[in-house]
């Protein structure tokens, strides 16, 4: 596009992973939109082009270098600038520039505040690759997002994690933990309330560990407690927590205030407290039960959602059965379950007694039959009961719905008019099915 003879440069952001990368994402679109970029999501017509990287699972460089491949190509075309940041970049550093020579950028998740002085240095050709992977146990600076949804904003409140679990990478390529002072994160869930959002998710790798290294006063129960304190009509989700930090205050806050979502997401990863130990979780089966209790009894009508890892090194029939009975027990909402895959790099890697592929599938499978019958049964339990939601606009798959979301995170298809997007409604709840609820508009 031309405009008084001045070219648009425009760019495209392409993510993967985690919540944290899509915030990270948020803020790359802000910066290059603040450079006079044009955002695009078609990569033919792209000047530059960032891959917002994942490197949790062994698998994620697989899909990254598909698209370097699909991007070289419009490229050699038009000379498209290529940028790799996120969790990938930071572990690879130099060496993806050894691989293909062709990326012009590679930058952690530390360093994106940089991005300008980065493609400064490639249009000038001061540098012929730029590699900034640095800084990754210092706090970031504050950067303004850019979010694609009307309705919905994200906060990162810690970067880093210390916790080490076996099978994950996280700690060494996003650095230690460390948490952003409160008076910060305060003004800016403000700012995001005034803007209009109406579901504000605060993002960390360990949320409920938030405020080591600040002021006593500086915890995560009393950042939620501020942030409900905020005048307005808004809803705070948060992930994720460790089970082993979940502090009675932070559970009294949720419990009484109704701005919190009553949708918990408390990973278990394993219900067998021997495997636990091996993943170096730090609480056991017993204690386990015991937190998701406790959620339940003081905050009613709570839903529970969890991350499980079947086939973890030297997992017995014995142990899985245990994980089965936590699931059983508690009830979760829904799981995210998932086979153990080796990540080098990690302890869990190198551990005696790998679980066959074939004894992991059908551990897998026994659990996703189990989890499905429960969130059947859970979803039954709406039908005729009436529940206020957030509407999220038009369904994908039906656009003639409209959907949204409980405050326990159930999904709710209804008719209704497009310009109910982004606000509280009243909906009751007509049919229920295993993931997704319906209903009609209940006039205020």
């Amino acid at each position: 596009m031309d405009l008084g003879g001045t070219m648009i440069k425009k760019a495209t952001v392409i993510t993967y992973g985690c919540q944290m990368n899509v915030n990270e994402s948020a803020k790359i679109k802000k910066i290059l939109e603040n450079l006079g970029y044009e955002l695009t999501e078609n990569i033919e017509e792209t000047d530059i082009a960032f891959l917002n990287t994942c490197t949790v699972r062994e698998g994620a460089a697989t899909q990254i270098y598909g698209k370097l491949g699909e991007i070289k190509r419009v490229r050699e075309i038009r000379g498209t600038k290529i940028v790799v940041t996120g969790c990938f970049a930071q572990e690879q550093g130099q060496e993806l520039i050894k691989k293909f020579n062709y990326i012009d950028i590679v930058m952690g998740n530390q360093n994106i505040g940089r991005i300008p002085e980065a493609i400064e240095e490639i249009e000038n050709r001061t540098a012929k690759h730029v590699v900034m992977t640095d800084y990754e146990d210092e706090l970031p600076p504050r950067i303004d997002a850019d979010f694609e949804s009307k309705k919905t904003a994200s906060i990162a409140i810690t970067y880093g994690c210390n916790n080490f679990c076996t099978y994950c990478i996280v700690p060494y390529v996003r650095g230690r933990e460390r948490s952003v002072p409160m008076a910060e994160l305060i003004e800016e869930a403000r700012e995001l309330v005034k803007k209009g959002y109406k579901e504000i998710i605060l993002l960390g790798q360990n949320v409920n560990s938030y405020g080591k290294g600040l002021s006593e006063e500086e915890n995560f129960a009393n950042l939620l407690q501020n942030i409900c304190d905020i005048e307005g009509d808004f809803i705070i989700r948060f992930v994720s927590p460790h089970p082993r930090d979940f502090t009675d205050d932070v559970i009294e806050v949720i419990a009484k205030n109704p701005k919190i979502a009553r949708s918990l997401h408390i990973p278990l990863q394993s219900g067998s407290t021997r495997v636990l130990k091996l993943m170096n979780r730090g609480y056991s089966k017993e204690q386990y039960l015991a937190l998701a209790d406790k959620l339940k009894e003081r905050i009613p009508g709570v839903s529970l959602t969890a991350d499980i890892i079947v086939g973890f090194p030297q997992e017995t029939e014995e142990d899985f059965q245990d994980t089965l009975d936590v699931v059983e027990k508690v009830g979760f909402e829904t799981s995210f379950m998932f086979m153990y895959s080796i990540r080098q790099g990690t302890k869990a890697a190198v551990m005696d007694g790998q679980i066959d592929d074939e004894v992991k599938k059908d551990r897998l499978h026994r659990l996703m039959s189990l989890q499905n019958s429960i969130s059947k049964k859970l979803s039954m339990g709406y039908e005729g009961k009436t529940e206020r939601v957030l509407v999220e606009g038009p369904s994908k798959k039906n656009k003639d719905m409209l959907s949204s979301r409980t405050s326990t995170n159930k999904i709710v298809l209804f008719k209704g008019d497009a310009s109910l997007e982004g606000q509280f409604v009243n909906v009751k709840i007509n049919e229920c099915k295993t993931w997704t609820l319906y209903g009609e508009l209940v006039s205020e």
